[in-house]
């Protein structure tokens, strides 16, 4: 039987997957911060933001049973103007801009894909467009593609925008735990006593959860394919 592991980061980028009761969480225990859910043809790992924390949860997905194949999914910005924040990117190309290097993925749309160590801001995703060319840029791919290739397992990316590339929001950084997380309750604290933080946090919301929503709807869509070849 095929079975594909997806990595994603945070919770709120699956909660509409999640909310299929056919996803059972697994009993088995696991590092601070990393949750894995389970299907009969799919596996789900969630560990947090960044590479270390892509690792964790590629590891546990591995523990669960025989994978097939392995995909990065989640949010990602948006580096190539007009890209809007709902759209699907499945990269062709994942850069590691720390190391320099490419990972291929499978059933690519042509785009380039940059991993970076920390949240990038509006800078950061001009300077990656005008040196790579890349049409979105987020922070675990390049991690979960080169453990893919360690294992010998096909790997993809299926990503969803939840910020253009106009938007930046200053500060949010230091709100990214140790442990790949957000802090999102004493992030709302900090942004109501800034009002010229108020629209680019509603913006954020409204994007991330569009984001949400189609991701989700493009992940049922591979286990559907994967259902049939199973």
């Amino acid at each position: 039987m095929t079975r594909v592991a997806i990595i994603a980061a945070l919770e709120r980028e699956v909660v509409p997957l999640l909310a299929d009761p056919r996803w059972q969480r697994d009993p088995k225990p696991h590092p601070k911060c990393v949750f894995v859910w389970t299907i009969e043809n799919a596996v789900l790992a969630l560990a947090g933001m960044g590479g270390q924390r892509a690792a964790l949860a590629v590891e546990a997905a591995l523990a669960t049973g025989p994978i097939s194949k392995i995909v990065s999914a989640g949010w990602v910005g948006a580096c190539v103007p007009g890209l809007l924040a709902g759209s699907i990117a499945r990269p062709s190309t994942v850069i590691n801009v720390r190391t320099g290097e490419r990972f291929p993925c499978a059933g690519g749309d042509g785009s380039v894909l940059a991993t970076v160590a920390s949240f990038a801001g509006l800078n950061e995703k001009r300077r990656l467009y005008d040196a790579y060319g890349v049409g979105t840029v987020e922070m675990e791919a390049a991690t979960v593609a080169r453990l893919a290739q360690a294992h010998g397992l096909p790997f993809s990316a299926i990503k969803a925008v939840s910020d253009g590339a106009d938007f930046e929001l200053p500060g949010i950084e230091r709100f990214h735990t140790a442990e790949g997380q957000f802090r999102e309750a004493a992030f709302a604290v900090y942004a109501a006593f800034r009002p010229w933080l108020w629209r680019p946090v509603v913006k954020m919301a409204k994007g991330s959860k569009l984001a949400a929503a189609n991701l989700c709807r493009e992940i049922e869509f591979l286990i559907q394919r994967y259902d049939s070849v199973s």
